[in-house]
């Protein structure tokens, strides 16, 4: 699955117009509810994880076989939402099945601890006459739910969290659009015998009070490795607040298991544009790894487009956060006005608990389209997960143009770039923002500069008459390596300055 093509259906499927009548199918939620409590999903989900792994019944393969131009001539007729024309502060979509996806959802909505499925039916969806006449089976199952509120408070509500495919979700802060994913679980993933995808099979929506500012939704998860039990509190604003408590059932060894993972796109930036001829001067989602460890270090680690598989595991004890952010914020910085990438949001994970020993986990895949999802970040456990155990897992996600915590004392690092030099090496080039830390004598400041491989220059530090923050340059000549690994930070005497700036160079 193109993520890409998704985000841009999501889009377009937003765009569409409604028609020209009344809306008359409103969502229906079934007869005859059941008793919800707090353990029903989990106890749903350790029922699942003590039996073999079965595939879901799929729809039509007429469904299946659609295709992407065909997709996006059905769409949700919003009018048909549920809760719609009541005080309730949320409006809840669902998607059509078909290309991507498969195989249905389970969806249920719960009222005074009780839930009632979501009844699938055609009618709440419009469409082109360009659609085909597709076929219904017993099978049929809406492919995924979406969140809009009044996030203005304009009359208008608003599309800001998506659960949709496998166990992907997207949400945006207030006056954003979406970018990069987060998912459920990540199993082995670079793993050259093939990652495995964990789905989201089933959901149960709280019916929030007029009152409420937040939302909660429960998921069950299933996998042929594993089953899980999540719960999401969902707080919308101009960052998107997620309190995540999950609750994993191992059906075997999990040896490589990847948490609150996070996927988003990076095809190039000033650091190697030479691959690619394009108008645009930065094409990413995200341009940087983010990594509060447990040691107390803050932690850049810019992104790369590697020409092979790259992983990178950055070891701690009990992390205090990590994210892959979108810090280039300016038109400019992109030119581009379709894909708007400096409205795109930044992720940041809050680990709530001690999560141990582990490593915080990069993997860069190569691409040469923006199309491609290539990066990877994960919570990376020393300790797999023994085959029959459960494992609870608690953590914080919060989406915005910059929801991490900036500790006010160190200087950001705002931009990198690498270039050749005709005298031979290469030049690098490592931007800070200014930050009120920061001496008018740069003489102050010293520079730790290391890499693994090759030789550098000691570096040149200078005020950069646009920022008015420090800009350090230097040349690294790499004698025959094909590759190294950087460490550059700023300081005064025993006092960190600025962030940890760390890079791995591949000779392309």
């Amino acid at each position: 699955m193109l993520r890409r093509e998704v985000l841009k259906m999501l889009a377009a499927l937003a765009a569409l117009p409604t028609r020209a009548f009344a809306a008359d199918a409103p969502l229906q939620v079934g007869p005859s509810p059941v008793p919800f409590n707090a353990q029903t999903v989990p106890n749903r989900a350790r029922a699942l994880a003590a039996v073999d792994y079965a595939p879901r019944p799929a729809i039509p393969k007429e469904w299946q076989d659609i295709s992407y131009d065909q997709y996006r001539k059905i769409w949700f007729d919003t009018r048909n939402a549920l809760w719609e024309n009541t005080a309730r502060p949320q409006r809840l979509d669902v998607f059509p099945p078909g290309l991507y996806y498969p195989q249905g959802i389970e969806i249920n909505i719960i009222e005074d601890s009780a839930a009632s499925p979501l009844l699938f039916d055609m009618a709440v969806f419009d469409s082109t006459d360009k659609f085909p006449d597709l076929p219904l089976n017993e099978n049929m199952g809406y492919s995924g739910l979406r969140l809009r509120a009044d996030l203005l408070n304009s009359g208008i509500y608003t599309e800001y969290n998506v659960f949709q495919g496998a166990s992907y979700f997207r949400g945006i802060g207030t006056g954003e659009i979406y970018g990069l994913s987060a998912r459920g679980l990540a199993l082995k993933t670079g793993d050259p015998m093939g990652e495995e995808f964990p789905e989201f099979t089933a959901f149960w929506i709280e019916t929030p009070e007029p009152s409420d500012k937040s939302v909660t939704i429960h998921a069950l998860m299933d996998s042929p490795s594993c089953t899980g039990a999540f719960r999401f509190e969902i707080t919308h604003g101009k960052v998107l607040d997620m309190e995540v408590e999950a609750t994993i059932f191992a059906r075997t060894e999990l040896s490589h298991v990847g948490i609150a993972p996070l996927t988003s796109m990076f095809l190039f930036d000033a650091k190697d544009r030479a691959r690619f001829s394009d108008f645009r001067p930065n094409v990413h989602d995200s341009d940087g790894l983010l990594i509060h460890n447990g040691w107390g270090e803050v932690i850049w680690r810019p992104l790369a487009n590697p020409t092979t598989l790259q992983i990178s595991a950055f070891g701690d004890q009990s992390p205090k956060g990590f994210g892959l952010m979108q810090r280039k914020r300016e038109f400019s910085d992109y030119n581009d006005l379709e894909a708007l990438y400096h409205m795109r949001p930044s992720v940041w994970i809050t680990p709530r608990g001690d999560w141990g020993e582990g490593a915080v986990t990069l993997v860069e895949i190569p691409a040469d389209l923006e199309i491609y999802d290539n990066i990877v970040a994960y919570w990376r456990p020393t300790a797999p997960i023994a085959q029959g155990a459960e494992q609870l897992l608690r953590y914080n996600l919060q989406w915005g143009a910059d929801p991490a915590p900036n500790p006010p004392e160190l200087l950001r690092v705002t931009g990198t770039a690498i270039g050749g030099r005709p005298e031979g090496g290469l030049v690098m080039v490592i931007d800070f923002d200014q930050g009120e830390a920061l001496p008018e004598d740069l003489s102050m400041v010293e520079v730790t500069l290391r890499s693994s491989t090759g030789t550098t220059t000691p570096g040149i530090l200078q005020r950069n008459p646009e920022t008015n923050g420090p800009r350090l340059a230097f040349t690294f000549m790499p004698e025959g390596a094909d590759s190294s690994e950087f460490r550059v930070q700023l300081r005064i005497g025993d006092a960190p300055l600025s962030e940890v700036w760390l890079y791995r160079w591949t000779k392309t």
